[in-house]
């Protein structure tokens, strides 16, 4: 792995301020269209108390949770460098330790946590 990328995972629950309010679970955008950001958070926030605590499995929460394509391989990004991203979603990532959870970071496309796996 090339120093300046990083792997990570991702959990993504998607809101009305989402750029694109579709998703594998929401085809149709229902549930996203009619989810506020303030829940969005409140449900991603109650995700990330239930991994850190030791309840559940970041790759399991991602696989039911999230709202990104990458549920299927439990959140799961692979590799990736400087200007892959979106920006905050690049610097949190980078900011990270390997194996650290982030907090809530925002992006056009919603709301994430992030776990660095290398």
């Amino acid at each position: 792995m090339s120093s300046n990328q990083v792997k990570a995972s991702h959990i993504l629950i998607k809101h009305q301020g989402s750029r694109r309010k579709a998703s594998w679970k929401d085809p149709e955008g229902r549930v996203i269209s009619s989810t506020t950001r303030d829940s969005a958070v409140a449900q991603l926030k109650a995700l990330r108390d239930d991994i850190i605590s030791g309840k559940a499995k970041f790759e399991d929460v991602a696989s039911r949770y999230s709202d990104c394509s990458s549920a299927k391989r439990g959140g799961d990004l692979g590799r990736f460098g400087r200007g892959q991203m979106q920006k905050p979603f690049e610097e949190a990532t980078y900011a990270l330790q390997i194996g650290e959870i982030s907090d809530i970071v925002d992006t056009d496309s919603g709301v994430h946590i992030i776990r660095r796996t290398g």
